[in-house]
């Protein structure tokens, strides 16, 4: 299945660019439909401009609640035919009722491995524990805050040697690098969300032999 996909957007948008460019090798069976961005003048713009595909900006400062802030986002979403949504880099919290009107279908990728260190300054949170092995998650996105189920993750040794940037920029490699290979497995309807009994909804990723 093609993915009907709207990428959600605030900063630099180097995850964007990794999408559109895995869209254009072929090694992702999607169409961009639309880049939103919350706010003006942020670099995944500029991307999204040079790629050819269209982008919006939907501002949350313009306006008096988060309701409304969201209604103008779904109505450009909806007029543009999107169907699936990837969150790359984008820092608005998201309500049920917008993600509502996407359900099973908005997927994000953070800086860590999921559970540990959610929110922002994941990467510098991480460092600043101590820990020995860090990387990125992405993941279905739910009404938490990076709490929803897991489709995949890449793990990353953190070195003696390592600054706190030097741990995210490596970090970020991999998140570009898993992040359309996620996408595609569900593009290649590989990705089940299977709920269990008293716990949360957990991912089964079938291979590739099982879908011959």
């Amino acid at each position: 299945m093609t993915l009907e996909l709207g990428v959600l957007v605030s900063g630099s948008g180097s995850n964007l660019e990794a999408i559109l460019t895995a869209i254009s090798s072929g090694r992702l069976d999607a169409r961009c439909r639309l880049v939103l961005s919350n706010r003006p003048s942020v670099l995944a713009l500029e991307r999204a401009r040079s790629a050819g595909v269209p982008s919006v900006v939907v501002d949350h400062k313009e306006y008096a609640s988060r309701e409304e802030f969201e209604r103008a986002m779904l109505a450009k979403l909806q007029e543009s035919g999107v169907e699936w949504l990837a969150l790359a880099g984008f820092m608005r919290v998201l309500s049920p009722t917008f993600l509502a009107a996407f359900p099973g279908r908005v997927v994000n990728v953070h800086p860590s491995l999921l559970p540990a260190f959610p929110g922002t300054s994941a990467q510098t949170q991480a460092f600043d524990y101590g820990v020995k092995v860090a990387g990125c998650t992405v993941h279905f996105v739910d009404a938490g805050v990076d709490s929803g189920p897991i489709i995949a993750q890449a793990a990353v040794p953190v070195l003696d040697t390592d600054s706190a940037e030097d741990l995210r920029r490596r970090i970020l490699e991999q998140e570009h690098a898993l992040f359309p290979q996620a996408l595609q497995w569900i593009a290649e309807g590989r990705v089940r969300m299977v709920p269990r009994a008293g716990a949360r909804s957990v991912v089964t990723l079938a291979s590739e032999d099982a879908e011959r």
